[in-house]
């Protein structure tokens, strides 16, 4: 059996692009096509993670008008795919609702743009999900990524995913797209087409 897979994408502590560390602004595209996305892949639950009040009202205020307003109504297919959204303050509350609904804690694993001392493969870490040990949260950082300390708190980081130029700077929800597909995606590379 498979790891239940869950992801989070997280709002602070973020990098701006001078370094300065602050909390990101949830956006409207991010929550429609993260979910989207999630959807498709059978991720459990998608956590946005903020700390403030302000921004995870407007996350409520998206969702309520998919999940129950007249958006849902009339996009049912949107309605779905945002119900597996959750709004959580921060990544130990997100931590604690993984323990209380599989009964052990998950493997955190993180996304970054360069390499760490516990930089995983995908391949081994495709592996690993499909050996079904333990659950997973997948983070994902918005703006120019997770403030340091933060990130070495991680079981796992994933290795970059490089293009074929020299920029390197996805948005997010491409980033997510890309790798959910590397780690639950058909084996494409196998067929003999």
């Amino acid at each position: 059996m498979a790891s239940t897979i869950y992801l989070g994408l997280v709002h602070y502590p973020i990098y701006n692009k001078r370094n300065e560390v602050i909390a990101t602004a949830i956006t409207n595209f991010d929550l429609h096509d993260i979910s989207r996305t999630s959807r498709t892949y059978d991720i459990k639950r998608f956590f946005v993670i903020h700390p403030l009040e302000s921004q995870t009202a407007l996350a409520r205020d998206i969702l309520g008008y998919w999940r129950e307003g007249g958006g849902g109504r009339y996009n049912p297919d949107r309605q779905e795919a945002l119900s597996v959204l959750e709004v959580a303050p921060d990544i130990a509350a997100v931590i604690r609702r993984i323990e209380e609904a599989e009964g052990s804690s998950p493997i955190v694993v993180t996304t970054d743009a360069r390499r760490y001392p516990n930089t995983v493969s995908y391949t081994g870490l495709r592996r690993r999900l499909e050996a079904g040990r333990q659950p997973c949260l997948l983070l994902f950082g918005t703006g120019w990524g997770m403030e340091k300390t933060l990130m070495a708190q991680f079981d796992y980081i994933l290795e970059p995913i490089y293009g074929r130029g020299d920029y390197n700077h996805l948005p997010v929800r491409a980033a997510v797209a890309i790798i959910l597909d590397r780690l639950l995606g058909s084996e494409w590379w196998l067929s003999r087409d």
